[in-house]
């Protein structure tokens, strides 16, 4: 997983070691929707991509990542 949405927010799966700089942003969070928080996988809202500049920032990041991130063991 790269990046997706999910209701009206961005999900993006970026690199670890930019997570907490990223929460830090307006409308970022730690994705938390399985109640398990997992850094690495941020949500954005309407106020994170307020202009173009923003949304970029978030793709950027996803696409840099997509390429060193590890594929996830498939389920027998």
């Amino acid at each position: 997983m790269c990046v997706g949405v999910i209701k009206d927010e961005l999900l993006c799966r970026i690199d670890p070691a930019l997570h907490e700089s990223c929460i830090e942003r307006t409308g970022c969070r730690t994705m938390d929707f399985t109640k398990h928080p997992m850094k690495g996988y941020i949500m954005v809202d309407d106020a994170g991509m307020r202009t173009k500049a923003d949304f970029d920032y978030y793709i950027d990041l996803v696409l840099d990542f997509n390429s060193r991130a590890k594929s996830s063991k498939r389920k027998k």
